[in-house]
């Protein structure tokens, strides 16, 4: 499982013109499923990504975690980060976890953020999104549970 997340000042998702998905200061996290990906690495992304102390405390360092902050998570199902690129122009998602499979893993990975945190938002699986973000710092950071 992979994930890009970014600390926000703010983000929302639109399907069709329409907002499905919102949260003012926070995190976004962009979410790939792999072959092979099981609750293992749903529960361990969930748990580092709640987790990360990225936010600045009094002294200006990264030090704060999402529930210190009082942020919102916005969740954003996106298969591309398992786009390969190394041959040719177009990447290959051979490596993504087919569609029908991974909406059922990624409705659990919703699921296990909502136990771990009050506030949080989504996008729509599968659908043609427009992803607003305002992203703070900028920090961005790659998360691959297969990297440990």
């Amino acid at each position: 499982m992979r994930a890009v997340v970014q600390r926000v000042g703010g983000a929302k998702v639109e399907v069709a013109g329409e907002v499905v998905g919102r949260i003012d200061a926070g995190l976004v996290a962009f979410v790939g499923i792999g072959k092979g990906d099981t609750e293992v690495e749903a529960t361990y992304l969930v748990d580092k990504i709640v987790g990360l102390r990225i936010f600045e405390d009094d002294t200006g360092k990264m030090n704060r975690a999402l529930a210190d902050v009082g942020g919102g998570l916005l969740v954003v199902s996106q298969f591309t980060l398992y786009g390969d690129v190394r041959r040719g122009r177009r990447p290959g998602f051979d490596d993504a976890m087919p569609p029908a499979d991974a909406e059922h893993l990624y409705d659990r990975v919703v699921a296990l953020f909502r136990e771990r945190h009050p506030h949080v938002e989504t996008g729509r699986f599968r659908a043609d999104m427009r992803v607003l973000v305002d992203n703070q710092g900028p920090v961005t950071l790659f998360i691959d549970t297969a990297s440990g």
